[in-house]
């Protein structure tokens, strides 16, 4: 069944002598038809708001860390400005997956230089190019009064 609100799955981190392993045990790839991987030029590019009617989406930190703002669209042609974001910041040092469901727009910011994002997508490219709806990132979210994570 698939969810219609945004889930974040947590992982495990294993660290002996050796190094370490991030894994996600408990992640089901159902779904998913391509991946791929984020990095910004800086830490001032903001990348979004982008959207999607009938794409899912799942986001990992491989490196740095990031701050995410997702808002469920209500109306893709003309969205209403009183939609409230939901801001969610994921890492590297925690091994944790955001699954957006499908109705979302996503906007995002790398909050470390090198930081890189991996996104795995429920549909394949060039068809996800007719999903695709693109926003102003300060529409719904105030991203110069946020602070920095690391």
């Amino acid at each position: 069944m698939l969810k219609d609100e945004i889930e974040i799955l947590e992982g495990e981190n294993f660290f002996d002598h050796r190094g370490g392993i991030a894994s996600m045990n408990n992640l089901s790839f159902e779904g998913v038809e391509r991946f791929y991987v984020i990095e910004n030029a800086d830490t001032e590019v903001i990348r979004g708001y982008h959207g999607h009617k009938s794409e899912r989406k799942w986001f990992y930190c491989l490196n740095g860390s990031f701050t995410m703002s997702f808002v469920k669209i209500d109306d893709w042609a003309h969205p209403s400005k009183d939609l409230k974001p939901q801001v969610i910041r994921i890492s590297a040092k925690e091994s944790q997956m955001v699954l957006v469901p499908a109705g979302y727009a996503n906007c995002l910011r790398a909050d470390e230089p090198h930081s890189l994002l991996l996104v795995f997508s429920g549909r394949r490219y060039p068809e996800c190019l007719d999903d695709s709806y693109r926003y102003d990132p300060n529409y719904w979210f105030d991203w110069h009064n946020i602070p920095r994570t690391k």
